[in-house]
């Protein structure tokens, strides 16, 4: 099963893996590119535990005895750390954002170039409910907020009002169904409009806001001193949480002090400036255009 080439991979594993007997976590396998690689960088002794929400990429898993797969959203990290026996790790990678697998599937509903099939979206097809569910559902103000936050869409009270119109008298149910809903509001590139509201969406069905917010906090809990915690985020809401939580800790880049007035910083970034892919990987894998990689310890 092809998911995707792996976004700046030497640059992250190069970051993450400083102990070849270390135990590590990749929470976003996907096709276990990343995984593989950190396998490749360990010894007999190393550890891997990998996460996957999905059971698709479960198919996925590498036949190598160091690694253990978890069927479960990152937001959970903690949880099975404990589960495994496992007290502190020496790294946590994360590559958020949808996998080119997702975006391929028509079944999936993640892609707008597939009008026949039923929106769907989730990342997790245990979950109940499904983004025709959202579009259905969601209040004009939510809507709103889902388009201006999460897709950045200039005009997202003009779209939801569109929603709201449409469905009231007719369902959307399919993909075909809301682009027809979404071409007379379209502003500027049509490809570029339709990603936006395409991710918006799944970005709030799938809660992945808070789950990164999540997953951030309880891995600066499963880090040994010194621990690396690397993450590729493809969104601007992503890459400041990513960013204030490696400054202050918290997501909310908020400045803590100690009784004495010492600023407390419980990570340390390991690279002065955000990491990018290179031309060449852009070239090769146009997934990798927007990608932003942040590294850091623990201190």
């Amino acid at each position: 099963m092809e998911y995707h080439n792996p976004v700046l991979l030497k640059e992250s594993v190069d970051e993450l893996v400083i102990h070849p007997g270390g135990v590590y976590i990749d929470v976003t396998y996907g096709g276990g590119g990343h995984s593989q690689e950190i396998l490749n960088r360990l010894n007999d002794k190393g550890r891997l535990l990998a996460f996957d929400q999905d059971m698709d990429a479960h198919k996925n898993r590498i036949d190598d005895d160091r690694i253990e797969m978890i069927h479960s959203n990152f937001c959970f990290l903690k949880r099975f750390v404990k589960l495994h026996k496992i007290e502190k790790v020496d790294g946590v990678l994360a590559d958020l954002g949808v996998s080119s697998f997702h975006l391929n599937a028509p079944e999936r509903g993640f892609s707008f170039r597939y009008p026949e099939v039923k929106l769907d979206m989730r990342m997790n097809p245990l979950f109940e409910k499904t983004a025709v569910d959202l579009i259905s559902d969601y209040s004009e103000g939510d809507l709103v907020r889902i388009f201006s936050d999460y897709g950045e869409l200039r005009n997202s009270k003009t779209l939801a009002a569109e929603i709201l119109s449409k469905r009231k008298t007719r369902s959307i149910v399919t993909v075909g169904d809301l682009l027809s809903v979404i071409e007379p509001v379209i502003r500027g590139s049509r490809n570029r409009y339709l990603a936006q509201v395409f991710q918006a969406i799944r970005i709030e069905l799938n809660d992945e806001m808070g789950a990164l917010k999540e997953m951030l906090e309880q891995s600066l809990e499963i880090l040994k001193p010194g621990g690396r915690l690397v993450v590729i985020s493809y969104h601007s809401l992503e890459d400041r949480m990513v960013k204030q939580f490696i400054k202050a800790g918290n997501v909310e880049g908020k400045i803590i002090k100690d009784d004495y007035g010492k600023i407390l910083k419980p990570l340390e970034s390991v690279i002065k400036k955000v990491v990018v892919p290179s031309g060449l990987e852009i070239r090769k894998n146009n997934r990798a255009r927007s990608a932003k990689l942040r590294a850091a310890f623990k201190n």
